[in-house]
């Protein structure tokens, strides 16, 4: 566990950190007493928790909550840019984990944030820097990009056993004859474990999965393949109307 005092002098609420990581790097099971936000300038960041996972892409970030354990696993080259932060420096900080878009704005105060030195005066343009950071970091957009695990056993045997196969069809009723339900009581229990209905949550499995895997260099076509889809213009659709974007654009801007 990494302490906020370990880290912070006094009366300082953000300390920033640089980081870079090797595709394949691995981070086990830890937490701090302290929020962060990771923000990836490159490459893949995946988030394990025991609530689900996070995957964050190149530009955007992932808040974590205070004491929330967490691992994360690496995809590609990934230069890292950390902001540690107070939990108590603002009452209305993020209090869940998120995958978030990072604003030009916030982009431009995390790079300039990591050139300050701790010792840093107070009242002074390095001040209000941070000061501003941490408006920023209460208004930070939410991205689809989270994918819930449930707590009930069966059920969380049958996900993990359709992310081992994402490019079966994976239809309501496949998965609810997988465990041995019917159709309705499979979707009335996966709402309930984990805020989504059973199609939105395999969508998003793949969509988490393409993100790694195009991330790791493999094209378009190859991953709509793998992931069961019909034709790369089948897979960028669903991709389009989740990020917005297609994925041969998403990791260049």
């Amino acid at each position: 566990m990494l302490l906020c005092h370990d880290l912070m002098p006094t009366n300082r609420s953000i300390v920033p950190i640089a980081k870079d990581y090797q595709h394949g790097d691995f981070e086990p099971l830890h937490h701090h007493n302290c929020a962060q936000l990771i923000h990836s300038l490159s490459g893949v960041v995946q988030v394990n928790t025991r609530l689900g996972s996070w995957v964050v892409p190149p530009g955007r970030g992932v808040w974590l909550p205070a004491r929330m354990e967490h691992s994360l696993r690496i995809t590609g080259k990934v230069a890292a840019r950390a902001l540690f932060v107070d939990p108590l420096a603002r009452a209305d900080l993020p209090a869940q984990c998120e995958v978030v878009q990072i604003s030009p704005l916030l982009r431009e105060l995390i790079i300039c944030a990591m050139d300050i030195p701790v010792d840093y005066p107070p009242g002074g343009r390095e001040d209000r820097i941070m000061e501003l950071i941490l408006d920023e970091l209460r208004v930070l957009p939410i991205l689809p990009l989270h994918l819930p695990e449930p707590r009930d056993e069966v059920l969380l045997t049958l996900c993990r056993h359709i992310q081992q196969s994402l490019a079966q069809p994976w239809e309501l009723e496949q998965a609810a004859g997988y465990i041995s339900v019917s159709g309705r009581t499979l979707s009335r229990r996966f709402q309930r474990e984990t805020g989504l209905r059973f199609g939105d949550w395999v969508r998003r499995a793949r969509l988490l999965a393409a993100l790694n895997a195009l991330a790791a260099g493999h094209s378009v076509l190859e991953v709509a393949l793998d992931l069961g889809y019909d034709s790369p213009s089948a897979f960028s659709a669903m991709f389009r109307r989740l990020l917005g974007v297609a994925p041969s654009v998403y990791f260049t801007r």
